[in-house]
This record gives structure tokens, C-alpha cells and sequence, in this order.
């Protein structure tokens, strides 16, 4: 069973910046598409950015030009670098594939943005 384990989210205010950190169980050098994902209270969770083995991106409109999704697969890691954070960028934020099946999720990673 894979586990992911997503860190560094936390409080910041509007316009600052976080760096979230995604610790998967198993190697992802045969994984295609790895991608960050996010859920604010009452609405479902959305594809944030996602990237391809190859380092090839792609990014929802909402934060394109701000957020930078890369990884190490000899770390086994996937980051989201998060600028000029909104209030509206508010949420738990997870890792995991992007395609079928998704693994597990994890706990996921609380980022709050006051104005």
C-alpha cells in the first residue's frame, strides 16, 4: 500500500509564499503523471498542477504564473512551490497520481491565506 505524506503548510498571508513537500512510500521513476490536488470546505477536490516523468507541467488556470509543481524521483518527493498566495488558494492540499487508479490519499496539508 503506497503512502503519502504531504508537509508544509501552514498560516501565511496574502501575497507570501509556501513550499509543500509530498513523501511517497514507493518509487515514482515509473510513474507518469504525478499531481498535486486541493479541497476547500464544501467544494470537491481539483487538480492543482500536475507533471510528468519527464518534467513536462501543467497547471490550472487559477494558479498559473504562481505555482511551480517539480520532482525527485530518486527522493521519491513532489513539491508545489506556491507564490503570491490569494485567500482563495485556502485549503487542504494532497498529493497522488494523476490518472487512474489513484493511491490512497493522505492526510493532506492545511494551507490558510488571510487577507
Amino acid at each position: 500500500q503506497v503512502q503519502l505524506v504531504e508537509s508544509g503548510g501552514g498560516l501565511v498571508q496574502a501575497g507570501g509564499s509556501l513550499r509543500l513537500s509530498c513523501a511517497v512510500s514507493r518509487s515514482i521513476i515509473s510513474i507518469v503523471t504525478m499531481g498535486w490536488y486541493r479541497q476547500a470546505p464544501g467544494k470537491q477536490r481539483e487538480l492543482v498542477a500536475s507533471i510528468t516523468r519527464g518534467g513536462t507541467t501543467n497547471s490550472a488556470d487559477s494558479v498559473k504564473g504562481r505555482f511551480t509543481i517539480s520532482r525527485d524521483n530518486v527522493k521519491r518527493m513532489v513539491y508545489l512551490q506556491m507564490n503570491s498566495l490569494k485567500p482563495e488558494d485556502a485549503a487542504v492540499y494532497f498529493c497522488n497520481v494523476h490518472g487512474l487508479p489513484l493511491w490512497d490519499w493522505g492526510q493532506g496539508t492545511q494551507v490558510t491565506v488571510s487577507s
